[in-house]
């Protein structure tokens, strides 16, 4: 098998997780990547997992996921000579990916004019939280606040009178990977077929928006902010979470609900309504949406979790059970689709990691090894790109690598 970025090279001048994770996919697919850190290392390599889970860890493996099968180089950007061997490290790149702030990128020299004067062949790939023009592009966004708060989610799925929901550690990151690796993939094909470098520009506002683009296509009609779903009240009651006897909820999901709806009404035990001229239209039923709901949500308080997956399933619905993670872990399907993959680690261990996302036929994609420790390949790096140890030399005693 091949793998499908194999020979291309990758420069990443990035921290935390969005552009790390992106340029991670790109070495599970074969692409050289060298992640150029400060001597301290990338900020998340420290980040405490402790301070969000009950239990405690050997390691940042969030750190390992975003960052297995790469190289690291240490480079203070704030010295005399660090950007300059940024730029050397560029020559022979095919990509750079960076989510350095508009501001830092000139002060350092790094915008995409500069990068692209030593490789007018390189893929610039811009990652931030607001964009490279406009008020905020120098206001810094954690996907907390670009992707999830100012991007509109948080109020959408707010339940009044609680607050706002947070996201999970790091959703808004990984789902903006995605929209980085795809942009980045595109404008490479783009300079293969033109022999163009070009400038791929991917942000946490802007994804945050795409993942809730319906809600906004509406809203640029409508001008309104869309109708909060109401458990008690829905627009669909075939649509809904329940609970179950055994205090499990399970999700019925049923989008063209008069194809449904007999079926429906014989699996919950209620047969009748389907004859019932009251209810036979979503129209008529929003009519009674509380009523149904209530009647919906007592009956399948009756019975246990097992039961009505049986039940859904001998009627060929639509639905899934609301999974607790451990669940997820042991799930036989889950397990089919190849969602986990194991490393071998020098320090950790052997320990189980998420997959790529996706698969191709015939292509060799998989994880290419552990991340590296701060500055594990540094030496190596320099050499490979043609400084000899008296150049080297010199940079360190210039404090470029720390």
């Amino acid at each position: 098998m091949v793998a499908p970025l194999d020979g291309v090279r990758v420069v990443e001048v990035a921290n935390w997780l969005a552009a790390p994770g992106a340029a991670a996919l790109m070495a599970d697919m074969g692409a050289e990547v060298i992640k150029v850190e400060p001597p301290e290392g990338d900020a998340y390599r420290s980040f405490r997992l402790d301070r969000l889970y009950d239990y405690q860890f050997a390691a940042n493996y969030g750190f390992e996921l975003d960052n297995r099968g790469k190289r690291s180089v240490t480079v203070a950007l704030d010295q005399p000579g660090g950007p300059d061997l940024v730029l050397r490290l560029c020559e022979r790149a095919d990509i750079f990916i960076t989510n350095l702030i508009q501001a830092r990128r000139e002060r350092y020299g790094l915008t995409p004019e500069a990068v692209r004067r030593v490789n007018p062949r390189l893929v610039y790939t811009s990652f931030s939280g607001y964009g490279c023009e406009g008020p905020d592009a120098d206001r810094p966004g954690f996907d907390y606040a670009a992707f999830w708060a100012r991007g509109g989610l948080m109020a959408a799925l707010r339940q009044p009178p609680a607050p706002p929901p947070l996201c999970r550690p790091g959703q808004g990151d990984h789902a903006t990977t995605l929209n980085l690796l795809a942009g980045t993939l595109a404008a490479l094909r783009l300079r293969d077929a033109t022999g163009e470098g070009q400038v791929v520009d991917v942000t946490l506002l802007g994804t945050g928006m795409w993942t809730i683009g319906t809600d906004f296509a509406a809203a640029l009609v409508a001008k309104k902010q869309p109708k909060p779903h109401d458990h008690t009240m829905p627009g669909n009651p075939m649509w809904n979470t329940y609970e179950t006897a055994d205090g499990r909820w399970l999700l019925v999901v049923m989008p063209q609900p008069d194809r449904f709806w007999p079926r429906f009404c014989e699996m919950i035990g209620l047969p009748e309504w389907a004859a019932d001229p009251r209810y036979d239209s979503l129209e008529k039923r929003a009519g009674f949406t509380a009523e149904l709901t209530a009647a919906i949500a007592q009956r399948f308080a009756e019975h246990d979790l097992a039961h009505w997956a049986e039940r859904l399933d001998e009627f060929s619905l639509i639905w899934a059970p609301v999974a607790e993670i451990p669940e997820v872990l042991s799930d036989p399907q889950v397990r089919e689709i190849g969602a986990f993959t194991t490393i071998d680690h020098p320090e950790l261990g052997r320990f189980e990691t998420m997959n790529t996302p996706f698969r191709i036929e015939s292509a060799d994609i998989g994880v290419r090894g552990p991340a590296p420790a701060v500055g594990q390949h540094t030496q190596e790096v320099l050499e490979e790109i043609g400084l000899g140890d008296d150049e080297i030399a010199a940079l360190a005693a210039q404090g470029v690598f720390g």
